[in-house]
């Protein structure tokens, strides 16, 4: 049996898998948080497969929780370790052949999951530059993880990597090089690793080669993404420097005027730390309607709450107008797919965000969009020249089989 296990770490938490490679299921999974506070928390969960398969969801059972001091992430792994010997599987008949480590910010520097080697962790860390609240954890969960798990190979795959086919006339900001080059300001792209594994797994169900495809990928959560995939290959993506950019989410705005920047420390007399704060965490759908899930937005949009209608137009609006950019970018689409908790179960962002696209071909069934179902499914007419999907993402899945090819 090949096992990896799958880390997700952040400045004051991480999550993990541990996923058997063979079948392609979770053996357990776990969440360890508030490292560093008072009282830290740690939840552990077994997996029961019953008659499940690679295709279905993990049916997860045995949750196990513990709240206790977790001074630090080495600290956290010791907590995971212990949660394993006490709840299983055994480590010892289950042992991990390697570690994947989901990194977000690998820069224009790493173009693939990478094999981690102490000059691969000093890039990481000069390149928490360009994602200060996410590569610091990151590279914290590494070490930790490397004491807990010696003599079997560590692989960073990066949330950025997928993106860095795209063409130069697409990651370029129009700003002056000589200002832009040396501080490394250019379009990187986010979610890279969803992105690829929905395009990937829409090209495997549909029986074609993800080579003669042009295909769109909406990952549609609390933060959100679009990205045109040509062939394989990311061509563009809504995100940018930073996941700041693009479609209108959760809690942050997408794309703006820069000069509304100036015009808040200028006039709102704000400093860039509460712009920044601004833009990231109180706006969004929660800046517009007080709300930040999209079914709670639904639910006030039912009873008509103006400001929830608003804030879903405005939603849509964006995701339209991506849409619309990559048909042109694509020169048309083949293939275009939903993923993530919001692509995945909002019945209402998907029917609206096509309802314009009858001319590129797209032709939604309502009856399909509207019935649940688990795994991937088809919810295009069968007269619609564009395939369109519900596709859910796999993230630790992914991370799994990339750090697998690079580490036998």
């Amino acid at each position: 049996m090949s096992v990896v296990l799958v880390i997700n770490s952040g400045s004051s938490s991480f999550k993990y898998q541990l996923i058997d490679m063979d079948r392609e299921r979770v053996l357990a999974s776990g969440l360890v948080e508030r490292i560093g506070q008072a009282e830290g928390h740690a939840s552990h969960t077994v997996a029961s497969f019953g008659q499940q398969d690679a295709a279905s969801p993990t049916v997860l059972d045995a949750t196990f929780e513990r709240d206790l001091p977790i001074p630090d992430h080495t600290g956290g792994f010791a907590v995971m370790l212990e949660a394993f010997a006490a709840h299983g599987p055994s480590l010892h008949d289950h042992p991990p052949v390697a570690v994947g480590h989901r990194v977000v910010h690998g820069g224009a520097r790493f173009f693939a999951p990478t094999v981690i080697t102490p000059l691969v962790e000093i890039n990481i860390d000069e390149l928490s530059v360009l994602a200060p609240l996410h590569n610091p954890g990151a590279l914290q969960g590494i070490r930790a993880a490397k004491a807990a798990f010696g003599g079997i190979p560590h692989v960073a795959v990066f949330d950025t990597a997928f993106h860095q086919t795209m063409p130069a006339e697409a990651y370029t900001y129009a700003i002056d090089r000589r200002v832009s080059e040396p501080l490394r300001i250019r379009k990187y792209g986010f979610h890279g690793t969803s992105h690829k594994f929905v395009s990937e797994a829409a090209a495997a169900f549909l029986g074609r080669p993800l080579g003669e495809l042009r295909q769109i990928v909406f990952h549609l959560g609390n933060g959100a993404s679009v990205t045109a995939i040509d062939g394989g290959r990311s061509v563009d993506t809504s995100m940018g420097l930073t996941p700041l950019e693009g479609l209108v989410m959760g809690t942050r705005s997408g794309d703006i005027d820069p000069a509304v920047v100036f015009q808040l420390v200028r006039r709102g007399e704000m400093t860039i730390g509460e712009v920044d704060d601004l833009l990231n965490k109180r706006s969004g759908i929660l800046g517009l309607a007080g709300v930040a899930d999209m079914r709670d937005l639904g639910t006030r949009v039912e009873a008509g709450d103006e400001a929830a209608q608003l804030a879903f137009d405005v939603y849509i609006h964006r995701l339209r107008a991506y849409a619309g950019a990559y048909l042109a970018q694509l020169g048309g689409v083949d293939v275009l797919s939903f993923t993530a908790g919001v692509g995945e179960n909002s019945i209402r962002v998907r029917a609206a965000a096509l309802a314009t696209l009858g001319f590129a071909g797209v032709r939604l069934d309502p009856e399909r969009n509207a019935a649940r179902g688990h795994g991937i499914r088809v919810i295009s007419a069968d007269d619609s020249q564009v395939a369109v999907l519900v596709v859910p993402t796999n993230e630790e899945l992914e991370i799994a089989r990339q750090t697998l090819e690079v580490a036998d």
